[in-house]
């Protein structure tokens, strides 16, 4: 007999809290959202191409706390502020 499965629903505040307070994620983001997420103002003097790969590091809520250039660069940055990086794909 299979298990019935029910559905939980978790508010952001619940999301954050799931793996403590320290840890973020890390996922691949392409330029174009990068671009459609920020005022004109943000990413005037950088070379942003709408097809280029960044990596963002969110906090377990989702919030976007960083966008770095390469994956290293961005495990680096969470590490380097005590935080404790995961990959996503």
């Amino acid at each position: 007999m299979t298990p019935k499965m029910t559905q939980i629903t978790l508010s952001p505040q619940d999301l954050a809290a799931l793996g403590g307070p320290n840890l973020v994620y890390v996922r691949p983001v392409m330029g174009a959202e990068i671009l459609a997420a920020s005022p004109t103002g943000q990413v005037e003097g950088y070379d942003l191409r709408p097809d280029q790969v960044l990596y963002a590091v969110h906090r377990a809520d989702g919030e976007r706390l960083a966008v770095l250039e390469n994956r290293d660069a961005a495990m680096a940055a969470a590490l380097a502020h005590e935080l404790a990086p995961v990959s996503v794909h």
